[in-house]
C-alpha cells in the first residue's frame, strides 16, 4: 500500500507550478456550466482575482525567509543540532519530528511549518539511515492539526464579536461563539490527539526496515555563504564599521521586541502570522550579532521563496474564480455548498460541511477563502438544522486543514528549506491522509449525535 501510494504520486503528481495551473483550468471548465457564466465573465473573475493574495504571499514569503535566517544563526544551530541528536534510531526520528510539528502547527501554525522541516534537515545531517522524504513528510505532516489549534482562523474569527461577524454569516451568528466551543472543546481535542497519535505511528511504520532514500549529510550542511565573514580587518570605512556594528542589530532586534510585547501583553493583540514574523526577525537580528550577517543570512534564504512569489497569484486567481458571481447570482463556491446542504441531516451535516470545505480546499487554499465562501450558507443552513455553530466552523475548519495533506500550495515553504519537490512527500501524506480523514470523520459524527 504505501509503496504503490508513494509509486503513483510520484508518477503522476507534476510541479506544483503545473498543479496550479491544471487547477486553474478545471476551475473554469466547471463554472462556466455549472454556474451558467460565460467564459468572459469567468476571465473577468479569474484575472480580478490574481492579485487579491499579494499581502498574504508576502506574509508566507517572510515566515520561511525570517524563519530560515533564524535557524542559520550560530547560537540556534547548535541548539537545534544538540536535540536532533535525541533520536537514536530512524523511527525515533520520525516520531520525534511528527510531534514536534503537530504540536507547533497546533500552537501556531506559521511557526509549526518551518520549525518543524528546520529540525527535519537537522536530523538528517545527524543521523545515518533515516529516509529523507519520509522525515520531511512527517514534519509536513504535522500541518494536518493547524486549523483545529490556537492559531485556527476560522474559529478565532467566530469568537471575534462585531459587525463583521453577523454580516459574514447572514445574520446566522449574532454573537461570538467562544473558543471553548470550537478549539477547546473536548471533542476537538481528543480528535487532535487522535490524529496526532495516529500520524505520529503510521509515519513510524511507513519508514522501510531497507533501501531506505537517504542523502550525504555533507549535502546538507548549510554553508556560511558569507554569513560568517565578520572576520576583523585593518582598517574599516565608516559605512563598513556600520555594517558590522552589533549595536545597530540589538537597537533593531529589542525594538521589535519591545513592540511585540506592548503589542500582546497590553493591547490585547493575537500571535497571528505578522507576530510571528516578527519574532522571527527580531531574534535572527539578536542571535546574528551584526547588520551584515543578518542581510546574508536573508538573502541566501530568499531564494526558497521562489515558489511562493510564483505560484500565490495563480490560486489567488482560482479563489476568484470559485467565489465570482455572474450574471446568474451563483458562484461555484455557493453551488457546492449548497449541494452538500441539500442532502443533509442534523447528524451528517457537519461530516458533509468538513467533505465540502475538503474538496474547496483543493481549490482554495485558504482559511480565510474558506470562510468568505462557506460561512453565509453554512451557517444558516447549519441553524436551521439545529447544529451546534461551534460544530458547524470546526467542521469547516478541518475540512481546510484535511487536504492540505495533499495540496502542494501550503507545503512550498517546506520543500523549499527541504530542497525537495511535492512528489517527493505527497505519497506518505496521502497514507496520512487516508488515516487520519477517518479519525476526523469519526469524531464529527460522534460530536453531532
Amino acid at each position: 500500500m504505501i509503496k504503490f501510494c508513494v509509486r503513483i504520486v510520484q508518477r503522476w503528481l507534476p510541479e506544483p507550478f503545473i498543479f496550479a495551473i491544471l487547477l486553474t483550468f478545471v476551475a473554469a471548465v466547471v463554472a462556466m456550466p455549472v454556474c451558467s457564466q460565460s467564459p468572459v465573465e469567468v476571465l473577468e473573475h479569474w484575472g480580478g482575482g490574481v492579485w487579491n493574495l499579494l499581502a498574504f504571499a508576502m506574509q508566507m514569503a517572510l515566515v520561511l525567509v525570517c524563519g530560515s535566517a533564524l535557524a542559520a544563526a550560530p547560537a540556534v544551530k547548535r541548539g537545534i543540532d544538540a536535540l536532533a541528536r535525541v533520536p537514536k534510531s530512524p523511527a525515533a526520528a520520525i516520531a520525534l519530528v511528527t510531534v514536534v510539528s503537530a504540536l507547533a502547527c497546533w500552537l501556531n501554525w506559521g511557526f509549526g511549518l518551518i520549525v518543524g522541516v528546520i529540525f527535519a534537515k537537522a536530523i538528517a545531517r545527524q543521523l545515518q539511515g533515516v529516509d529523507y522524504r519520509l522525515l520531511i513528510a512527517s514534519a509536513y505532516s504535522g500541518f494536518v492539526v493547524w486549523h483545529a489549534g490556537l492559531s485556527g482562523s476560522i474559529p478565532l474569527t467566530m469568537a471575534t464579536p462585531g459587525e463583521a461577524l453577523v454580516k459574514a454569516t447572514n445574520g446566522a451568528l449574532t454573537a461570538p461563539v467562544p473558543v471553548s466551543q470550537t478549539i477547546l472543546d473536548p471533542h476537538n481535542l481528543v480528535m487532535v490527539l487522535l490524529v496526532i497519535v495516529a500520524i505520529t505511528l503510521a509515519n513510524t511504520l511507513m519508514h522501510p526496515r531497507q533501501g531506505a532514500v537517504t542523502v550525504d549529510p555533507a549535502l546538507l550542511e548549510e554553508g556560511d555563504n558569507g554569513v560568517n565573514r565578520d572576520k576583523e580587518v585593518s582598517e574599516r570605512t565608516p559605512a563598513q564599521r556600520m555594517e558590522y556594528s552589533p549595536v545597530l542589530s540589538w537597537l533593531l532586534g529589542l525594538l521589535l521586541l519591545a513592540y511585540l510585547v506592548l503589542r500582546l501583553a497590553f493591547r490585547g493583540g493575537s500571535v497571528d502570522l505578522g507576530a510571528v514574523i516578527m519574532l522571527f526577525l527580531s531574534l535572527g537580528l539578536l542571535l546574528h550579532g551584526t547588520p551584515i550577517a543578518y542581510v546574508r543570512a536573508f538573502g541566501k534564504a530568499a531564494t526558497g521563496a521562489a515558489g511562493i512569489i510564483l505560484q500565490f497569484p495563480f490560486y489567488a486567481g482560482i479563489m476568484g474564480i470559485i467565489t465570482g458571481v455572474g450574471a446568474s447570482g451563483v458562484s461555484l463556491g455557493n453551488v457546492l455548498a449548497e449541494g452538500c446542504i441539500r442532502i443533509s441531516n442534523p447528524v451528517t451535516y457537519p461530516l458533509l460541511t468538513f467533505l465540502c470545505a475538503a474538496l474547496l480546499n483543493l481549490f482554495v487554499p485558504s482559511g480565510g477563502g474558506h470562510w468568505a465562501i462557506q460561512a453565509p450558507i453554512m451557517f444558516t443552513a447549519g441553524a436551521e438544522l439545529g447544529v451546534d455553530a461551534g460544530l458547524t466552523g470546526t467542521a469547516i475548519a478541518w475540512g481546510d486543514a484535511w487536504t492540505n495533506l495533499i495540496q502542494p500550495f501550503w507545503a512550498l515553504p517546506a520543500l523549499a528549506i527541504a530542497k525537495l519537490d511535492a512528489k517527493d512527500i505527497m505519497g506518505y501524506c496521502l497514507i496520512d491522509l487516508l488515516i487520519t480523514g477517518v479519525i476526523i470523520c469519526g469524531g464529527l459524527m460522534v460530536w453531532a449525535m
